[in-house]
């Protein structure tokens, strides 16, 4: 905990888990449903029944809560305490006492602490690894976590040749600003990003606030997912056919790729471990 304090006071690491704490106040039932949904999808799977699961970086837990309610066996860590504290609560409101959904602080590029895992059906680290600041290390520490014929679900920034220098640049002003230099910019980005939609709902007649208040197609929070975007720090990209690489050549084989083209955003990856 310490350590993140410093990382953050210092302007090097971004609170996720704040942004995540003010999310848990538009948690509903519909947003956990699109949450399982896309597990459903990616995974190609109708439920996690009898699955050990691992939520590496587990944010918002939005997707531990999840994968539990799935059937899963869930473990879930993550770096940033306020993240860890978001996961917690989310097993408080939805299973308390539950003996089958472990949560604690961690890190992915602690070999000490990944010791202590063991292995997992399914090991899950969406838009997670790019912000440890040794990224390549970090894909690099999930792969022993996922047993013979097990599933990694892993998604990374898209690479940008020319926007990504940009990006890396605001970031880095976004977390050494101050408070007022964060919220011009979360409100800046946010009209450049939802403005044009927001116009086109009212040229068609429809209310813009229900985008605003609406979903994407994880169950996550259009304004969240704009300040987590803009704010998060550390912050590395990859092309596509680089992470297929990188982990054909630790025995997994791509089932599911599910990228974004030339646009900013993450690549989603689904592997199958070799038995």
């Amino acid at each position: 905990m310490a350590q993140h304090a410093e990382e953050v006071a210092r302007g090097e690491r971004f609170e996720f888990g704040a942004n995540w704490t003010r999310f848990l106040a538009h948690l509903d039932e519909a947003r956990i449903v699109e949450a399982e949904r896309s597990l459903q999808t990616m995974l190609g799977v109708s439920t996690l029944a009898g699955r050990r699961f691992l939520d590496v970086g587990s944010g918002s837990g939005l997707f531990s809560l999840a994968a539990r309610r799935l059937g899963a066996v869930v473990h879930s860590f993550d770096y940033d305490p306020a993240s860890v504290a978001c996961t917690r609560e989310l097993r408080r409101r939805y299973f308390p006492d539950d003996a089958g959904w472990v949560v604690e602080e961690g890190s992915v590029l602690d070999p000490a602490f990944l010791a202590t895992l063991g292995q997992h059906d399914i090991v899950y680290s969406w838009g997670v690894l790019h912000h440890t600041g040794r990224m390549w290390e970090a894909l690099g520490n999930v792969a022993p976590l996922v047993v013979p014929d097990g599933q990694l679900f892993v998604a990374i920034y898209n690479q940008q040749p020319l926007l990504s220098p940009f990006w890396t640049l605001t970031k880095r002003a976004y977390n050494r600003g101050g408070r007022r230099v964060k919220s011009i910019m979360d409100v800046a980005f946010y009209a450049a990003f939802a403005g044009p939609s927001f116009v086109w709902d009212v040229l068609r007649g429809r209310n813009p606030l229900d985008r605003h208040r609406g979903q994407n197609h994880r169950g996550m929070n259009l304004y969240r997912d704009v300040v987590d975007w803009i704010g998060g720090w550390p912050f590395e990209v990859a092309p596509v056919d680089a992470i297929v690489r990188f982990y054909e050549a630790r025995a997994f084989a791509p089932t599911t790729v599910v990228t974004c083209g030339w646009k900013h955003g993450c690549n989603e990856f689904v592997f199958r471990r070799a038995g």
